[in-house]
């Protein structure tokens, strides 16, 4: 449900094309047959020199480079809503992006620095359909409940006790793992590890989408919400394997709003279960070390990273179906009118590979948005958020070998936590742009306290239509 003047820095005009078709009595907010809305932003940040004591050691290939690197995204999404029938809705999601990563994305755990890198994404502009689905919501009683206008969202009455069905090619974060304060990133926070939890190893193609079903039960302040999603072919890549009864992501989460000192706040408690063709790490050490001129990272004949090591295992040779779970608790609250706070921990299991989302066993976020109208500037929104990202014992023993995980590896680890602060101030130039500089500091990248700190500087032009 969308709210108006909150401080995660939404106004309820700020789409100002659907609101001037209501004002000219050519469309309907209230009761909405279609919608039609869209984004455009520009991301480009940059990284001075480091200190490292390695970097790709013994050719593992998956360190964050030591030098100065330019980055940058851009991306534009158009966003179709129709109204088929009474509760009967359709969304459609084109969208377009170019990219160019710092290290070809590589060499970061929990805090990729910006959310929107796609790990097949290139220089050359890519067009794509992001999301195409298909809600179907059944009311059962209770009170009246609007529902705002909004991207993916027809303005319409619900009621507050409702069944509602999706399904189609969308986001797991579409519908679970939700936050005022910590999610809508071309608004808020850059970095990755504010945009669910770090940990949660959702079901994506390479591009964060997948095809799956929801369904959400909501009964007054309460909601319950399951999921069953396709899993990529193999991890990280953009091919979806479509026996979903044999691979897949299943996720489940509660809900409960509440009221605190007559502010409202939110907690939402996910628990995830993945059966995938991943490899574990003790399984891919124990290959290795039963021969290791045959079993190492050079000797693979199935998918793997392209690693040099040949002294290294890799998880290429030991990939089965695996489970991997994980359980964790968001919470989003308001203060006051204009200052909103929320904090996200994740737990999971650390036994096996990432498969489509960052290379984390525990996780653990949390921060504040402030609104600009104590000085004078409404729209305007400053963030301060702190991330940590942790692994499992099994897993770092697993990336001293030499042995790559996704996207991490830089040949030896020694271990610690991986943390970064993300600082930004977001100016409002005119309804609807926006202009936003961005600080981060990153330590112990890669869960690697041989390399780091890292400082990213970054300028992000948002618009909104």
């Amino acid at each position: 449900m969308a709210e108006s003047a909150e401080p995660d820095g939404r106004e309820e005009d700020e789409f100002d094309i659907m609101n001037l078709l209501s004002s000219e009595g050519l469309h309907d907010l209230v009761d909405e047959s279609w919608n039609a809305y869209g984004q455009a932003t520009y991301i480009y940040q940059w990284k001075p020199p480091f200190h490292a004591l390695y970097t790709n050691l013994n050719g593992s290939p998956n360190s964050l480079l030591p030098n100065h690197e330019t980055t940058f995204t851009g991306t534009a999404s158009a966003y179709v809503g129709v109204k088929l029938w009474d509760g009967g809705e359709v969304y459609a999601a084109p969208e377009i992006i170019s990219e160019r990563p710092l290290s070809n994305l590589k060499g970061l755990g929990s805090v990729i620095q910006n959310f929107e890198l796609q790990k097949n994404g290139q220089e050359l502009p890519a067009v794509y359909l992001s999301r195409v689905y298909y809600k179907q919501s059944f009311g059962f009683g209770g009170s009246d409940v609007f529902i705002e206008s909004d991207p993916l969202q027809l303005g319409t009455t619900e009621k507050s006790q409702r069944l509602v069905f999706t399904a189609g090619n969308y986001s797991v974060l579409d519908v679970f793992d939700k936050n005022r304060f910590s999610g809508d990133l071309r608004r808020q926070f850059l970095n990755m590890a504010f945009l669910s939890y770090a940990a949660f190893d959702f079901a994506a193609d390479a591009r964060g989408y997948t095809w799956g079903l929801t369904a959400q039960y909501f009964h007054d302040e309460w909601a319950l919400r399951w999921g069953r999603f396709i899993a990529p072919y193999h991890p990280n890549q953009l091919t979806l394997d479509w026996n979903i009864f044999q691979y897949y992501g299943d996720q489940i989460e509660v809900e409960h709003n509440h009221e605190l000192f007559d502010q409202p706040g939110v907690i939402r408690i996910l628990g995830f279960r993945n059966r995938e063709n991943m490899g574990s790490f003790k399984d891919a050490i124990a290959i290795f070390d039963s021969n290791p001129q045959k079993y190492n990272a050079t000797t693979c004949t199935s998918f793997n990273y392209d690693s040099q090591n040949s002294g290294a295992p890799d998880l290429c040779w030991a990939r089965t179906a695996n489970i991997k779970m994980g359980i964790g608790i968001n919470f989003e609250q308001q203060i006051t009118s204009d200052i909103g706070v929320f904090l996200r921990g994740m737990y999971n299991d650390g036994r096996t590979e990432v498969y489509s989302y960052t290379s984390t066993d525990r996780s653990l976020s949390l921060g504040t948005l402030i609104k600009g109208e104590r000085w004078g500037r409404q729209r305007d929104l400053v963030g301060f958020g702190y991330s940590q990202g942790w692994i499992s014992k099994t897993h770092a023993q697993y990336l001293g070998m030499g042995g790559i995980d996704g996207f991490i590896g830089d040949g030896a680890i020694k271990q610690a936590s991986e943390h970064g602060v993300d600082l930004f101030y977001s100016y409002n130039v005119f309804n609807p742009v926006w202009i936003s500089a961005d600080y981060q500091f990153i330590a112990n990248p890669a869960y690697n306290a041989d390399r780091g700190p890292v400082n990213i500087y970054g300028l992000r032009a948002h618009l909104e239509f």
